[in-house]
């Protein structure tokens, strides 16, 4: 297993569609993983330190885990089907140790809420370039990755661009 961070999130410009892309933290090799406009929306408000009064599902997922004796230890991708990729909660209470099947864009919310460590398979990883734009509301403000043109949006412009955002400006999501 390699370990990995989230190195931008954005609009894969072939499909129109959100992706996370993972990256190796000693090295260079990625892991795109498209994902749901909602779950998009999820990473992204935590990235950028937003939070609601209320809390939303990755955070009432995050507060089950803590307030039922848990901490999540580790969130793992562990392997692309058909198209589809499967991760799965690595979750410890005491001395039992369970693991949770989950989508990894939920994985990846809930992890990033709860600062645990996230890994992949090794031959999930990849040199190649994924043609991805940052998913921003124009020109002139920062993109919405942690790459070097100025970093995460402020939470204000974060959550102006979520107020605009229409579902049909990310495409169609198809899994």
């Amino acid at each position: 297993m390699v370990e990995v961070k989230v190195q931008s999130l954005g609009i894969d410009q072939g499909s129109k569609t959100p992706v996370v892309i993972l990256q190796e933290l000693a090295g260079e090799r990625m892991l795109p993983i498209w994902i749901g406009p909602a779950e998009a929306s999820a990473i992204a408000m935590e990235l950028a330190g937003m939070k609601y009064t209320r809390p939303l599902t990755h955070d009432l997922a995050a507060s089950l885990i803590r307030s039922l004796g848990g901490s999540l230890t580790r969130v793992v991708i562990t392997r692309v089907q058909e198209n589809t990729y499967f991760a799965e909660l690595v979750i410890q209470r005491g001395m039992e140790v369970f693991s949770i099947d989950a989508r990894p864009s939920d994985s990846i919310a809930i992890a990033l809420r709860l600062a645990a460590r996230m890994f992949t398979a090794d031959d999930l990883l990849s040199s190649t370039p994924l043609d991805v734009a940052a998913a921003d509301v124009d020109e002139d403000e920062p993109p919405l990755s942690p790459g070097e043109a100025g970093g995460f949006p402020s939470p204000e412009h974060l959550q102006e661009y979520l107020k605009r955002l229409n579902p049909e400006d990310l495409g169609r999501f198809n899994p």
